[in-house]
């Protein structure tokens, strides 16, 4: 496991690398490092201190949050279809963004500020509904799929109600960014992972008895309704913080815990955490520059991947076999 986690923490920097030196614009490795040193050399200085830059360690933020965020819900739940693009965490942080630009006219934090409100919304209603039956994966992902089914219905009735300029920044929004990664976003991201990262050791430290049933965990001495509050809280922080700064990832945390399961039988969330940050950078250098001189959103890069996979999961799913 060591090995593989050694892999991926070099892969991870290798694609970072990447998106900030190649592409449309490249840049040395020494005009790099004359840069970040303080440098200035026209354009360049620009391109990567206030577009490259940002955008990577950005996307390597929010890869590791959804990433940790859909392993913890699917280890708990254990269903690899409990992430927050299923069970409506992503659907409520759209719908309160969306409502607070078309009725408030949002922009910039204050809908990153939405975002992050609508997320715990839907992880403390899902919770309150389940947790009289021990939040059993089957209850919760039901709720959370009517949720979800809620907050597309509210996305869809606002947008129908404003006009097209307000219609089309809600709409780029939910597409899932990074174009608005700034200095000022990543240091809230790191503000909220210094947060977040204890709490994300604990709760996977949490969910080893869990996984273990009710019973065996209670007899352990573990309390069960704490442990998966934690998890839950935790999770839900983590996809609510990320999308609050680039919008609705899709399927990135659906898909780094099932990768990182292949992978490494038996992977750790930290192990899903970095399958996501590389996800999301690979996804944004491709959505940079494979599509001529237009920026596809990242968004509909890691889209296309997760439906696929998917289908897949669903198709090689064994109904007779509880997933792991």
């Amino acid at each position: 496991m060591r090995l593989w986690v050694g892999v991926l923490v070099v892969a991870v920097v290798c694609a970072a690398a990447a998106n900030v030196l190649l592409g449309r614009y490249t840049v040395t490795i020494p005009d790099f490092l004359a840069i970040v040193g303080g440098e200035r050399i026209p354009g360049a200085t620009f391109i990567v201190m206030q577009d490259k830059l940002p955008r990577t360690i950005t996307g390597v933020l929010v890869g590791l949050c959804f990433g940790a965020a859909g392993a913890l819900l699917q280890r708990l739940l254990r269903n690899p279809l409990a992430s927050p693009d299923i069970i409506g965490i992503s659907q409520g942080a759209s719908a309160f963004a969306v409502a607070g630009i078309v009725f408030f006219g949002a922009t910039g934090l204050a809908v990153s500020g939405l975002a992050f409100l609508g997320a715990l919304a839907v992880i403390a209603i899902g919770y309150a509904v389940t947790r009289t039956q021990r939040l059993a994966g089957t209850q919760f992902i039901l709720v959370g799929l009517a949720l979800a089914a809620g907050g597309h219905a509210l996305i869809s009735w606002l947008l129908s109600r404003t006009d097209i300029r307000t219609a089309a920044d809600s709409v780029r929004w939910l597409a899932g960014s990074l174009n608005n990664a700034t200095w000022q976003r990543i240091v809230i991201l790191l503000l909220c992972a210094a947060v977040l990262l204890p709490l994300t050791v604990l709760a996977a430290r949490a969910l080893k008895p869990l996984e273990l049933g009710d019973d065996t965990a209670q007899s352990l001495g573990s309390a069960a309704v704490r442990s998966r509050l934690l998890v839950v809280v935790t999770a839900g922080a983590l996809c609510a913080a990320a999308t609050a700064i680039v919008g609705p990832l899709a399927f990135v945390a659906f898909l780094a815990g099932p990768i990182a399961r292949r992978l490494v039988p038996g992977a750790a969330v930290g192990t899903a955490a970095l399958v996501g940050a590389l996800l999301v950078v690979l996804a944004d250098f491709a959505a940079a520059n494979f599509f001529g001189d237009h920026v596809v959103p990242v968004g509909v890069i890691t889209g296309a991947l997760g439906a696929p996979f998917l289908i897949l999961t669903l198709i090689t799913a064994n109904p007779n076999r509880k997933a792991r």
